[in-house]
This record gives C-alpha cells, structure tokens and sequence, in this order.
C-alpha cells in the first residue's frame, strides 16, 4: 500500500463522541484524509482490536491505511496496516518482527538526537513534532515550531508527517517546512462537520 501522508488524522475517543467514531473517520476520509492512526490511552486492548476491526472493514477498498498507536497486540488481532509507536512505546525492531516486512510502521521524532538514533531501516516514516503545544496531549515535549520542524525534516531521510496543534492554515508552513504532510486531530475530531474539516485542509495546501 503506497503511503500518502498528505493529510493524517489521529482519533481521539472522547473529541469523536458526538459525531461517532466511525462516523468521524468515514467523513474525514470522504473529505481528503490519507491515513488514519485509532489512539485511545485509555480503552482496552479488547476494546480497541474491536474499533480497530470496525474501521479497518470501513476503509475497505479506500487505499487509506489503518494505524494503530503504541498497541503491538491490538495491530496484530485487528490486522491493521501497522504501528505507530513514542519514544517511550513499544520497541521499534520487536513491532517490525512481529508485523512483518510489509507492515507500515511510525516513529515519534522531537529532537535530533532522537531522530539519528532512531533505525531508519526499520521504520517506514516518522512523526515530527509538537510543532505547537497541545491539549490533545497533555505530556507532549517541547514546541520546536515551523523551524524546528525544518531543521528535523532536512536531517530526516524518511518521509515525514508534522503534528501539534496544527490547523488548515498551517498547510503551507508545513510544506515550506517540507514534510510530506500533517497530522492532525482536534482539527477534525470534535468539529461539527468532519468532511468539511478534512476538506479546508485540501483547500488550504492547494492554495
């Protein structure tokens, strides 16, 4: 499966309550949304291997890949796309033995000190940031900004997706910054109108 990181959403269980989960992911992909990573720090695995099926069987036939943060089991009973795993998350080379070759795995970046350790031949891609502070992440690092993002994207020779607090009109910073796309979650998860929110960030980039 080709990975387009145009444009990738974070689900976050408590912004999509209203709207519904898979209600959100289904608008958020109609909209322009290229990949979807299911984050929820707080269900079960049991819980979310079923969510996991659930939007797995929804993005169907869509080319957009189901990922799953930090949780190597529940990736591996839902059959999803792969893994996307912290700093402090699970082990980069035992996701890669246990998910095989063909498995699309993420790595989070804040520092370049992270990013030269890290086992570029092992991962697929890696997520920068925070760019800014965000509530969506209570313990998240320090803010490196369109700058820092820059500086990290120059040294990184994978493809990358920037992350925090990021917006529509962020779209042209984070494509000056050069990253291959953003990450986003409050952005789209919450809103009134998922496509329509997925859809301002198309517009936004081809502007």
């Amino acid at each position: 499966m080709a990975l387009d990181l145009s444009l990738y959403l974070v689900t976050d269980a408590a912004l999509c309550s209203d709207y519904g989960l898979e209600q959100t992911v289904e608008a958020a992909v109609n909209g322009g949304v290229t990949v979807v990573q299911l984050r929820d720090k707080h269900a079960s695995d049991a819980h979310m291997t079923a969510q996991a099926k659930r939007l797995k069987e929804l993005l169907a036939g869509t080319g957009v890949p189901l990922i799953i943060n930090d949780r190597l089991q529940v990736a591996l009973e839902s059959q999803a796309d792969g893994l996307h795993v912290g700093q402090s998350d699970a082990a980069v080379q035992e996701a890669r033995r246990a998910l095989g070759e063909q498995a699309i795995i993420g790595l989070s970046i804040n520092t370049l000190a992270q990013l030269q350790a890290a086992p570029m031949a092992l991962i697929d891609y890696v997520g920068i940031g925070p760019v800014f502070a965000t509530v969506s992440k209570q313990d998240h690092a320090q803010p490196i900004g369109f700058g820092g993002l820059a500086s990290l994207v120059k040294a990184c020779p994978l493809p990358s997706v920037a992350i925090g607090g990021l917006k529509a009109e962020h779209a042209i910073s984070v494509q000056r910054a050069g990253a291959n796309g953003l990450a986003v979650i409050s952005a789209i998860c919450g809103q009134p109108d998922p496509f329509q929110a997925a859809r301002a960030f198309q517009v936004a980039a081809a502007s």
